[in-house]
């Protein structure tokens, strides 16, 4: 407790309202029809005017099937996927601020990025790794946090 105390006045220095940061409401966010899927994670939570997206995959949306056509395929509808729940929940691909990508094969990375880089005009922050295996044998996962206004 002698820590908070004591950190408050650095924080009212620093011109920030602590009990409208005490205040600010999370919100766990599933989008249409994922309800009764009974998945353990949300499509988004929102925590003030930060969206975060769990990770996305290259699935037609509504359904947990994959679309044909490799990682170019999936990498391009799992891009659709995030920008449908970016607008569905009041924000949109221009304001991604930070993405990480998982590739199932690292040596797809150039196919990944090639159709990634069309979808940002302001490129995020982004982190990439190669992993062992993805949900649904997908080739490409993409999660994001962006901002709403």
């Amino acid at each position: 407790m002698k820590r908070l105390i004591l950190l408050l006045p650095a924080l009212c220095m620093l011109g920030c309202d602590v009990s409208e940061q005490a205040d600010t409401k999370v919100e766990y966010l599933q989008m249409p029809g994922m309800e009764e899927r009974n998945l353990p994670f949300s499509s988004a939570v929102r925590v003030g005017e930060t969206l975060y997206l769990s990770g996305n995959l290259g699935n037609v949306p509504g359904t947990l099937q994959l679309v044909d056509g490799g990682i170019v395929a999936e990498t391009r509808q799992t891009l659709e996927n995030i920008k449908a729940t970016l607008t569905e929940f009041g924000s949109s691909m221009d304001e991604v601020v930070k993405c990480t990508v998982f590739l199932a094969d690292i040596n797809e990375w150039s196919a990944m990025n090639e159709v990634y880089r069309t979808y940002f005009e302001k490129p995020p922050a982004r982190s990439a790794l190669g992993s062992s295996g993805l949900a649904l044998n997908a080739r490409v996962e993409i999660e994001c946090i962006a901002i709403t206004r």
